[in-house]
């Protein structure tokens, strides 16, 4: 029986300051100011949702790039990739209201604590694994205070400590009655769970298994409920498309090869953010084989160490649906979908894969008010 009782599904895609993937090695300025808008248009033109900005310790500010990119888009909305403690939340709360006026309620904020010592260490971070996710708790709950509060208030805790703080500007976008910018998040560690539950709107899995996704969010399901909240769910792919299964599969191969000899070529060694029990769990699916469930492809996860999102779904774009909609009734009803080939796939996706999609979880809904 489906978990599932909304009846919309939510596409994410991810932009970048240049062209960059697995099989496209950094050229140029890290910041193309006319390929992160011609990449935010074609998300927006594509019928994608929202678009993730990533953070990496030593890439473009993300802020700054979802301000641009907000500037030059009218309807699609953003996903702010934030990792707590490099700011503080005090300031923080104050940027992502700001930058919610400023893009007309459009912002979301994903929040990731760092899985990897040595990303974190490049910004003064020393803090160890279940400390940041401590933190992060504290951190949240600084911003939502600082959001509501009507009058200026002290805090005293653990990591921060603040005396009347407040902010004038408060986000545009309001949950239950009250100032409120979405809260997407990240972590599959015992540390990350029960911080999850506490504050997540929608939390995100990267692609695994059709059984790895089933137990991770009964897990956050279980926390949420703790504290009598609900929590939509989010799993990340990236779907490798054409017009037979047999077209998709060699694309398929192709990218494994030209990532392993472009790895060679810039002298990585396989490995992965040790920490992060996310690139643990994709490794322990990529120990099934290459291929599990329908279509779900792990090749490239397993060549590079389960390193970000990085597992595939493989086929036509009626295959790669179907594939979806297994997760759908898992309860999923976010996808963030990117390419190997970033802006082409995003546009490509946005032909049939999104349409398609919908149209199945139209359907399904429709059957589930029917038996209802």
């Amino acid at each position: 029986m489906s978990q599932n009782t909304q009846s919309d599904v939510e596409f994410i895609g991810m932009i970048q300051g240049q062209k960059v993937s697995e099989i496209h090695p950094a050229k140029g300025p890290a910041i193309d100011r006319d390929y992160v808008r011609a990449f935010a248009q074609a998300h927006e033109n594509a019928g994608f949702d929202r678009v993730l900005v990533p953070h990496h310790s030593t890439g473009p500010d993300a802020t700054l790039t979802v301000a641009y990119a907000a500037s030059v888009t009218e309807r699609i909305h953003f996903m702010l990739a934030h990792r707590p403690g490099f700011v503080a939340p005090t300031l923080a709360a104050r940027q992502f209201a700001s930058l919610d006026q400023f893009s007309g309620g459009r912002l979301g904020v994903h929040y990731i604590s760092g899985g990897s010592d040595e990303e974190q260490r490049r910004d003064g971070d020393w803090l160890d694994h279940d400390q940041r996710y401590a933190r992060t708790d504290e951190y949240l709950d600084v911003l939502h205070k600082v959001w509501t509060a009507d009058k200026p208030f002290d805090h005293e805790g653990a990591h921060y400590h603040y005396q009347n703080a407040f902010s004038e500007v408060k986000p545009l976008q309001t949950r239950n009655g009250k100032p409120h910018v979405p809260v997407y998040f990240g972590g599959a560690s015992e540390a990350a769970i029960p911080v999850a539950g506490k504050y997540a709107d929608v939390y995100a899995l990267w692609g695994e298994s059709l059984d790895q996704a089933r137990e991770l969010t009964t897990r956050v399901r279980a926390e949420a409920a703790k504290h009598g909240r609900s929590v939509r769910f989010s799993v990340s792919f990236r779907p490798i498309l054409a017009e037979t299964e047999e077209a998709a599969w060699a694309r398929a191969e192709n990218i494994l090869a030209e990532t392993k000899r472009l790895r060679v070529v810039q002298g990585y060694n396989r490995g992965g953010p040790q920490q992060s029990e996310g690139a643990k769990r994709l490794l322990a699916a990529a120990d099934k084989g290459p291929r599990v469930d329908k279509r779900l492809w792990t090749a490239v996860a397993q060549e590079i160490g389960g390193r970000s999102n990085s597992t595939a779904l493989v086929g036509t774009p009626e295959q790669v649906a179907d594939a979806l909609l297994d997760y759908y009734d898992l309860g999923v009803t976010t996808f963030l979908i990117r390419g190997f080939d970033p802006l082409e796939d995003a546009t490509d996706y946005g032909r049939e894969l999104i349409p398609r999609t919908r149209e199945l979880v139209a359907q399904r809904a429709q059957s589930q008010r029917k038996v209802a």
